[in-house]
């Protein structure tokens, strides 16, 4: 999720865990702690975006990460005046919470997150809620501002914090009832059309879980096609072919990454000497018309090949016609 909703979780996690012991500063404890497994972004200075597909969403969101993250933290705590006076275990149990739901909001959304390292590398997500999306994080901060502003003085305080955390979460849960209903529409549109698939990408596109797109994966292309909850179109199938000879050539390494990245929902077009690779699970915008040319989506990633035989990986966007 974007870093604004995991700052609130984590506040909402430091007022519920620690407001009776520091008051307003536990919340202001979980948002910092909460927004640290995203810090991997500063890798970037370092590796380059080819490198960073893997370390983005890596060992920084793993499970593991989030024990001994909590171990280290809690012990520093445990040095700070705030919070010098609270047990361990109790720092320990509130920053392992404040890393770990980071980490299990992430796998509700796109792009997948690793939460099995070091021991797998699987890119495990949902795909059930958008990066974005107010509906679960405004509840969120409604309880947590009302506990820690508007009745904060009153002796039940706390209970709506609670009731924040409860409504988000349960919006959290209620997006997989949605998909599964989403998947079988789609599932449904394919059978009605004859069309054969090896594996079927269902992703919510906006706010609040209305409209999705499904991905349908055969032996040589893509089948898509957009679904809205508020309406029930039956919307022709648009077919992109997955041109993986165009990978031909291209270092084998290179493309079994790229390949993991998007967990086999891509396409590939070349345009001059650049490939283009559009990964859809990751960029999920729509489809894109351009002068009469379709494309998945407005995403790409493009390898560009260096004469020292390595590559060079970007990207770019197109501008999506009205």
């Amino acid at each position: 999720m974007d870093s604004l909703t995991q700052a609130v979780l984590g506040a909402a996690i430091g007022e519920a865990v620690l407001a009776k012991k520091i008051g307003g500063k536990g919340a202001l404890l979980g948002a910092i702690i909460a927004t640290i497994p995203d810090l991997d972004v500063i890798l970037y200075l370092c590796y380059d975006k080819f490198e960073m597909l893997s370390i983005h969403r890596g060992f920084s969101h793993s499970i593991l990460f989030s024990i001994l993250g909590a171990f280290l933290i809690a012990y520093v705590l445990q040095k700070i005046k705030w919070t010098e006076s609270i047990s361990y275990f109790r720092l320990w149990i509130f920053t392992w919470l404040a890393l770990f739901t980071h980490m299990l909001l992430d796998t509700f959304t796109a792009y997948g997150t690793q939460l099995l390292l070091p021991f797998s590398d699987a890119r495990i997500g949902f795909d059930s809620v958008n990066v974005v999306d107010p509906v679960y994080t405004i509840p969120l901060l409604i309880g947590l501002v009302c506990s820690r502003f508007l009745f904060k003085n009153r002796g039940s305080s706390a209970r709506y914090n609670f009731i924040g955390i409860v409504v988000s979460s349960l919006y959290l849960l209620t997006t997989l009832g949605i998909k599964k209903h989403v998947e079988h529409h789609f599932k449904t549109e394919l059978a009605n059309q004859s069309i054969n698939y090896n594996s079927l990408l269902t992703m919510p596109v906006g706010i609040a879980n209305i409209n999705w797109y499904g991905v349908a994966k055969t032996t040589d292309g893509l089948y898509m096609h957009k679904y809205s909850m508020l309406r029930d179109d039956k919307l022709p199938f648009e077919y992109f072919p997955t041109n993986d000879h165009l990978l031909e050539g291209i270092n084998p390494e290179v493309v079994a990454k790229m390949k993991w990245f998007s967990k086999g929902f891509y396409t590939v077009v070349k345009e001059g000497e650049e490939i283009r690779f559009y990964n859809l699970q990751v960029d999920m915008r729509g489809i894109v018309n351009i002068g009469g040319d379709k494309f998945p989506t407005a995403g790409y990633f493009i390898i560009t090949p260096r004469a020292d035989g390595s590559y060079e990986l970007s990207s770019g966007a197109h501008t999506k016609e009205l």
